[in-house]
């Protein structure tokens, strides 16, 4: 009997191998990743270059405390994420994970407003329909129900916002400006709430795991930070699924030209090889906190075998044109995809913005009626497809607990056969179910 902790109930597939877009288990079964684990992996399985950074660099040096040294590892990895960040002069601050990196962010928009003596901002705004992590800071910002509700005594801090979710817009005059509408909720919030108590309005770019690559209105952005930047709020861009390529430009935000003043990323910056996170400053922010001390920190931030796995990473997005393949793939992947599942009642929306792509399935698509969660359609599709060999990501209850839906994240390595066999797979798990459910 195993003594692990398990995430999930019963006994999970032991996994050997990975190769590209394929992960083996203890079996010699095959599946092809379209999830790339959990939206992380990005350049592929098996990657023996970066694998060789890690082993060179943990030889040399495995670690030191960053509260005392810092290391050529590092500091060649922020240079040279400086080149590609979408932040004004920026300062990385590497962690461990994308919720670690969120907790730095908020503790750092804290500590910038201390700094700059306005020590009434405290208030973090965030989204409903986002997810920033689990730990519970992030947790607090998340506005995701079903993983919120156990914990709800402990939450409670963070204001949310209407979710930005264009498939169920809740503008009365959708799509006619429905960025300026998101605008001024976030205005009409924070003026409600008195801004001068709110340190920062966090936002995934394009929303993630809880409503599958819901892309907004391409006047959103703008918008949201210019109501931000009138109001002294600093804008928190989490980057944690859409950075390094995955949407088809370097960061979600490029897309719409917006930069933030503190940007987290992790899952892409390491592509699953290395526990890593990044927060990052501008300068502007930077600059204010050091000048008094920002008081934080984790064991294993700044860790040099980490900040070498990312460096290589990013020599691979780069010198594969991967990023730039993204968009490519990406658009023809969910354009086929949608072709595919025209037909099938039970699809409402297909949508995403490069190798983030989600699928909305519904009860009707005429009225967008949601099946009932005890129905379990996601965990259904799942299954048949891991039965047929594809590996899904899935995300449920986003509906005041009802609500379906399945992401694709492959890594952006998949070749036009690769990319036939998701649409293929994903296609005939669905009508797997669907024809229990018509």
């Amino acid at each position: 009997m195993s003594g692990v902790f398990r995430r999930v109930t019963g006994e999970p597939v032991i996994a050997v191998s990975g190769e590209g877009a394929w992960v083996e288990d203890v079996a010699g079964n095959r599946y092809l990743d379209a999830a790339g684990g959990a939206v992380a992996v990005g350049i592929g399985h098996g990657d023996t270059g970066v694998a060789a950074a890690m082993q060179r660099q943990a030889a040399q040096l495995s670690y030191v405390h960053a509260g005392v040294f810092t290391t050529d590892a590092v500091e060649t990895y922020a240079a040279e994420l400086a080149r590609v960040l979408p932040v004004d002069d920026p300062y990385v601050f590497p962690v461990s994970g994308g919720a670690e990196a969120v907790e730095t962010a908020f503790k750092l928009a804290r500590a910038h407003h201390v700094a700059c003596g306005d020590p009434g901002r405290h208030v973090i705004v965030a989204r409903h329909g986002s997810y920033h992590g689990n730990t519970r800071g992030a947790l607090d910002a998340s506005g995701r129900d079903p993983l919120r509700r156990p914990y709800e005594p402990w939450l409670g801090r963070t204001v949310h916002v209407p979710a930005v979710y264009e498939y169920r817009c809740p503008h009365q005059a959708h799509p006619d400006r429905c960025g300026e509408w998101h605008a001024a909720r976030l205005a009409d919030t924070l003026d409600r709430i008195d801004p001068a108590t709110v340190a920062a309005f966090i936002a995934e770019p394009i929303a993630g795991a809880t409503l599958a690559a819901a892309v907004p209105s391409d006047d959103y952005w703008p918008a949201v930070a210019k109501v931000c930047r009138e109001r002294g709020v600093l804008l928190i861009a989490d980057e944690v699924m859409t950075g390094f390529g995955r949407t088809g430009r370097w960061f979600g935000v490029d897309h719409w030209g917006v930069r933030p003043d503190i940007l987290v990323a992790a899952k892409g910056a390491s592509s699953g090889y290395w526990p890593l996170g990044l927060c990052v400053a501008s300068g502007a922010v930077h600059d204010a906190v050091a000048a008094t001390g920002f008081v934080h920190g984790y064991t294993w931030s700044h860790h040099p075998v980490g900040a070498a796995v990312g460096s290589a990473v990013l020599h691979r997005l780069e010198e594969g044109g991967l990023v730039e393949r993204a968009a490519v793939v990406g658009e023809r992947l969910r354009h086929r995809l949608a072709d595919a599942l025209a037909g099938a009642a039970a699809v409402g929306d297909v949508r995403g913005r490069g190798m983030l792509v989600g699928v909305e399935l519904v009860a009707d698509r005429a009225t967008k009626a949601p099946y009932p969660r005890a129905a379990r359609i996601t965990e259904q599709v799942v299954a048949a497809g891991r039965r047929r060999g594809l590996l899904l990501y899935s995300s449920t209850g986003h509906l005041d607990g009802d609500g379906d839906l399945i992401l694709l994240g492959p890594p952006l390595t998949i070749d036009e056969s690769e990319e036939t066999m998701i649409i293929d797979r994903l296609t005939a798990a669905i009508g797997d179910v669907v024809g229990a459910h018509p």
